[in-house]
């Protein structure tokens, strides 16, 4: 079964804000990645052909940032390549482009003089490698069979060799010497500290001309208010053969192994180039029969799952910028590796951070470079039980269970003692955390010592957490035959408390945080939660009032508001600055993920059945055209509050895929299902925990 293919057209991309508003993106598995815009140029500082992790997930470089193309022959030079400098594009390489596809991999055909060049960008999995290709094509888009022997083309890479956040300058310090060890395999070691690139090619020679290429501009950056100009050096130009049909590049950092023989390079690009088709191919394994938009999705899910060192796997929460996040992780497991059929990696992520539980907490960051985990979130490790309880459920493995279990039973209990951050379990049983200055759920905005969203306190989805994770303890309790926990208990006395004081009667929905100075009646997503996951916790009532609240105030065609625009504290539009826009980040702006768990309480409370499946696909309508636009497969982290709903932040965000993904496979198994299942109905092999309440 082939991959599904996305593709655009020159007239699609003649109009420049367009081509470069779409962004394609390749990784690795090791939390590397390539990536650009459909027209070549690259508009923010995170674009590049090999960002290499150097410390697989994160310590991430920005090596091989660009190369400059040019074709020539018999009618003229013909620059393919388009840069963005202070007040110009240019070159104008994107006028050029032919077609512009993921098929799966990028790869743009560019008609320049009559002559057609195919340009094909591949990232090696699981290696800090690059492979770029050019062949000269005919219209069906095979190999020419002839070509004038004037046709040739010139390639000057251009690098930036700097972490990924930050953009480099022209500087006296960065050695541009490159060596030639063997025929076509040259070498780089552009500042000492970092380590070698490695350069192969498939024919031609190399001509030493090392030079800086000064003000590139990104546009992205500028309109986030942030540095936006950089300097790129070139060591040279590499010049093919006249007449040559095919010809093949090789960048590679920290590799172990020798680079193959020049005469050998263009069959192994080949070789590599079909394994990785392979291995796209497997995951679709058990989705022959679904929808392109749930293929794109299932594919895109495989981009987050990364190593994390020799330690397991982890997730990438978002491309370009993020690393692993525990409460990303976390929410996002179940989507990029239940419903995909991928059970094995989900034990392995979740064995991964039990290793890390400190405290009765997981990690909520893994930062760039030698730092220590971050523990400062109060969900992440709440989200963990719920995540280890599903995939038990979902793989009903005893010994996963065995071993996970202390560490479930850590969280609990640090939860109950008091942990970190003024995590503690008040006398009403009920979770409170935090303090003035803290920042510890996911609506965790922050600029200097302004916590834009306070959230200290309890929070009705920290509490809804915490009684769905204590009944998940009690079932894995009983399964194991552990000692008598009082789980069930705990979680009966929750369910009381949570509904007498986070209920509020004049709008008929839930309080957002309830503090001693009294609750917050904020209308935010967040009391969705108390609904969409597996043990229910509020009347069908109130459940219903809820979903009305929030079909009224927060539902756009993208996900959930943040805050309802009725607030006077709303902000309709992720704009401006890192000030304005940490400031309107959960302030009204839209994020698709919690769209996923309004879904699954639509179904819960109201059932499965035409009308609530047809409601979820019109739901979902808009994220899957969304799969075409701005991160080509992938959806943005967020979006706009007003319309029209522009997308924003991260192009590619672990949770939003998710829980896309989450929802698509639910609607496909009720749809190949003749009696659709209400999601409320319990497991026969399973004992639901006897609850006083």
């Amino acid at each position: 079964m082939s991959s599904p293919v996305l593709s655009f057209s020159s007239a699609d991309l003649v109009d420049p804000a367009r081509a470069f508003s779409l962004e394609w993106l390749e990784t690795n598995g090791l939390g590397g990645f390539a990536s650009s815009s459909a027209a070549g140029a690259n508009t923010r500082r995170y674009h590049g052909l090999l960002t290499a992790a150097l410390k697989p997930p994160v310590d991430r470089f920005v090596t091989l940032s660009k190369i400059e193309e040019k074709l020539i022959n018999r009618k003229g030079v013909y620059e393919l390549s388009t840069n963005c400098y202070p007040g110009a594009i240019h070159p104008l390489g994107y006028n050029l482009i032919k077609s512009f596809s993921l098929d799966p991999f990028p790869r743009w055909i560019f008609l320049a003089g009559g002559t057609r060049v195919e340009k094909t960008v591949l990232l090696q999995y699981d290696s800090n490698t690059v492979w770029i290709a050019y062949r000269l094509v005919a219209a069906s888009g095979a190999l020419v069979r002839k070509t004038a022997s004037v046709v040739r083309m010139e390639a000057r890479p251009l690098f930036a060799f700097r972490n990924y956040h930050h953009l480099s300058s022209r500087n006296d310090f960065c050695d541009q010497t490159v060596r030639e060890i063997a025929p076509g395999v040259y070498e780089m070691q552009p500042y000492a500290g970092l380590p070698k690139i490695s350069i192969s090619l498939s024919s031609g020679e190399f001509s030493a001309a090392p030079d800086w290429y000064l003000d590139f501009e990104y546009p992205v950056d500028r309109e986030r208010g942030l540095d936006f100009r950089e300097d790129l050096f070139n060591p040279g130009v590499f010049i093919s053969p006249e007449g040559c049909k095919e010809w093949v590049f090789r960048f590679s950092i920290g590799e172990e192994r020798e680079p193959p023989p020049r005469e050998e390079l263009a069959a192994e690009y080949k070789a590599k180039k079909e394994m990785e088709i392979a291995r796209r191919r497997a995951l679709l394994k058990g989705f022959e029969k679904s929808g392109n938009p749930t293929k794109r999705l299932v594919q895109a899910a495989d981009t987050f799952i990364v190593k994390r060192g020799d330690a397991g796997r982890t997730v990438i929460a978002g491309y370009p910028w993020f690393t692993d996040w525990g409460r990303d992780t976390m929410i996002s497991l179940p989507g990029l590796a239940l419903a995909t059929g991928r059970t094995d990696v989900a034990k392995e992520i979740l064995l991964t951070f039990a290793r890390h539980v400190h405290r009765g907490l997981i990690p909520n960051r893994f930062p760039d470079g030698a730092e220590f985990p971050a523990y400062n979130t109060v969900d992440a490790a709440l989200w963990f039980v719920i995540a280890a309880d599903e995939t038990f459920r979902e793989t009903r493995d005893i010994d996963f269970l065995k071993g996970i279990y202390p560490a479930l039973a850590a969280v609990i209990e640090g939860y109950q003692r008091g942990t970190l951050n003024r995590i503690y379990m008040d006398g009403d049983c009920l979770i409170s955390a935090g303090g003035p200055g803290d920042q510890l759920t996911w609506m965790d905005a922050k600029v200097g010592d302004w916590v834009v969203t306070p959230r200290d306190g309890k929070p009705v989805e920290i509490n809804a957490l915490w009684y769905n994770a204590l009944c998940a303890m009690a079932r894995a309790a009983d399964v194991l035959d552990a000692p008598a926990s009082g789980y069930a208990d705990l979680a009966g006395i929750v369910r009381r408390e949570f509904e007498e004081k986070f209920w509020n009667p004049e709008r008929g929905c839930l309080y957002d945080v309830i503090r001693p100075s009294g609750p917050d009646p904020a209308i935010r997503p967040n009391q969705v939660f108390a609904l969409s996951l597996r043990d229910d916790l509020l009347s069908p009532e109130k459940a219903e009032s809820i979903l009305t609240v929030i079909e009224r105030n927060l539902l756009t065609p993208y996900g959930l508001r943040t805050l309802a625009p009725s607030d006077p504290a709303y902000k309709g539009a992720y704009t401006g600055g890192v000030l304005e826009r940490d400031g309107a980040y959960h302030q009204g702006t839209v994020w698709p993920w919690p769209l996923g768990h309004f879904i699954f309480a639509v179904w819960k409370a109201r059932g499965k059945n035409a009308a609530t499946l047809k409601y979820a696909r019109d739901l979902i309508s808009g994220l899957d055209a969304h799969l075409s636009e701005a991160g080509l497969n992938a959806i943005s982290e967020i979006f706009d509050g007003d319309s029209p709903h522009k997308p924003r932040g991260c192009f590619a965000q672990a949770w939003s895929v998710a829980e896309l993904l989450r929802v698509r496979v639910e609607i496909e198994k009720c749809e190949k299902s003749a009696k659709p299942r209400r999601t409320s109905v319990k497991l026969k092999t399973e004992k639901a925990p006897r609850i006083r309440r």
